[in-house]
């Protein structure tokens, strides 16, 4: 699904009315029909004993809203208009708006901070209509404004809210909250669904996002690039490349996995059982012999075998021979689960990036070790390389979230050349062609130690298989988040485990 960004919305807005000459008030109408729609399916009992309160600013998003609240109106609903703003600020389509309101014999009221009958009414509303902001706000909204006392009695009202295009107090670009933001039980939004419902804290503060016509001609929707899709089930099922009839297990794919250390021998375990899970024909695992042992025992399906260790359990520099030796063999490598952190195994992983063509998936410390290096990263911009890291690792080599997870995870990937899985409540996959794919599988039980291991494990799969990078690192992702989503509702997202999230693969590839 497309996802747009403000400007494009505008644009859209623009050439709809200047270029297809469609009356502004008409596309306004659509908006607040929507809307009210929306509110009228959210009361709790019948609309002719229901109480409704509409915030509106004074832009046009207002005007949605005040037009809105005459349609509530004429369905019997009880509803007052509260305009946080300036009356003189109207645009001419609000205020147009606010003639039609009058009409019908509801006038739309100055929102007064103070009020206590204001604030008994909202405080008692079935229904809460969020208009005070469209997608254009980008400053945070001032703790002390009257807009500020608005969104704090939405939220603390019982009734069920709806928010006109976008909650307010959203950056429609990226998610961020500025300052405050409406808690909406439902989005209704227009044309395109917007970034930053669906990424960012954004996503917590939409709701239910519901995407409406408002007639905007199909063909600019569809001339309107989009840089930022979300991954849908279809994306999943062609990440899955198909197995032949007569194929044996050279024909699925070599993987080698490099990780382990005493004290993390869970996570390539982890890594490798995802990897045979999802499909792989032959999963090898170099493991430090100082815990080979426990591997071995351990893993029936992969194969694990020693590497040189140094004293602490974990990989010494030495093992490169061994390693370049083994991943001749292979299509794909993985490297990094549960590494540990020191300065000769770092070493260890940028001479091996440094010397193999093969494609390379890096995770955990394996990112670590391009921290002060990201020159290795840039030299194998030729070559494939998917990187999965989490915030914290992100900003070890050098990403930048002051723009947006989203914006940062683009940056980087294009100016490194790489794929990158930016980890997280709805992970991002960032390609180098300056594409984004916003993932809208997985729960807070996916938030465990060892369920990152699982998703590096899945990725080099579906690489090693043949499935293209951009194919395997978002469609694995999405694969790993059902899974999750299967393991809470079996067990809760309290008790899953990542090896509960292996355990429940084959019922997803059996939906796909």
């Amino acid at each position: 699904m497309k996802l747009a960004a403000s400007s494009q919305i505008k644009e859209l807005d623009r050439r709809a009315i200047q270029e297809r000459s469609i009356p502004s008030i008409d596309l306004m109408e659509r908006a607040a029909a929507a809307v009210a729609e929306a509110a009228l399916d959210l009361l709790p009992v019948r609309p002719r004993r229901a109480r409704a309160a509409v915030l509106c600013g004074a832009g046009n998003n207002g005007g949605d809203g005040i037009a809105a609240a005459r349609l509530l109106f004429l369905q019997g609903v009880w509803v007052r208009v509260f305009l946080v703003g300036s009356y003189e600020r109207l645009t001419p389509d609000a205020l147009e708006e606010t003639r039609r309101l009058s009409e019908c014999g509801v006038e739309l009221e100055p929102f007064e901070p103070g009020c206590q009958d204001q604030a008994e009414w909202i405080a008692a509303s079935h229904v809460l209509v969020d208009a005070l902001f469209g997608v254009g706000l980008s400053r945070d909204i001032a703790p002390d404004s009257a807009a500020a006392a608005a969104v704090g009695l939405m939220n603390r009202s019982q009734g069920r809210v709806v928010a006109v295009d976008v909650a307010s107090g959203v950056e429609a670009d990226t998610g961020r909250i500025l300052g405050c933001a409406v808690k909406a039980d439902r989005t209704v939004t227009f044309t395109l669904p917007k970034i930053g419902q669906f990424v960012g804290d954004g996503v917590l503060c939409s709701g239910q996002v519901e995407v409406r016509d408002i007639g905007i001609p199909a063909d600019l929707v569809s001339q309107t690039v989009g840089r930022v899709t979300t991954v849908e089930r279809d994306f999943a099922r062609a990440a899955v490349p198909l197995r032949k009839p007569d194929g044996h297990k050279g024909d699925f794919g070599k993987l080698l996995i490099v990780g382990g250390s005493i004290g993390y021998t869970g996570a390539p375990y982890l890594a490798a059982s995802a990897a045979v899970r999802s499909g792989c024909g032959l999963v090898y695992l170099g493991v430090p012999e100082s815990i080979w042992e426990v591997e071995a025992a351990r893993c029936v399906s992969a194969m694990p075998f020693p590497l040189a260790s140094r004293w602490g359990g974990s990989l010494r520099g030495t093992a490169l021979p061994a390693i370049l030796e083994k991943l001749e063999g292979c299509g794909v490598l993985a490297i990094g689960p549960g590494l540990g952190r020191n300065g000769d195994t770092a070493k260890l992983v940028r001479q091996v990036l440094e010397r193999t063509e093969k494609a390379v998936v890096l995770d955990a410390d394996g990112i670590n070790a391009l921290e002060g290096h990201i020159d290795i990263l840039d030299a194998r911009r030729d070559r494939v390389t998917i990187l999965t890291p989490h915030d914290g690792e992100f900003a070890r080599v050098g990403g930048d979230l002051s723009a947006g997870r989203a914006e940062a995870a683009r940056r980087f990937a294009l100016r490194h050349g790489c794929t990158l899985v930016l980890k997280g409540h709805r992970t991002l996959t960032a390609t180098e062609a300056g594409t984004v794919l916003v993932n809208t599988t997985g729960n807070s039980g996916l938030a465990k130690g060892g369920s990152g291991d699982v998703l590096t494990g899945m990725i080099a799969s579906l690489l090693a298989q043949g499935a293209a990078p951009v194919q395997a690192a978002a469609g694995g992702v999405w694969l790993h988040g059902r899974a999750g989503d299967l393991a809470a509702e079996r067990l809760t997202a309290y008790c899953m485990t990542p090896e509960d999230v292996i355990r429940e693969l084959p019922e997803v590839f059996r939906e796909l």
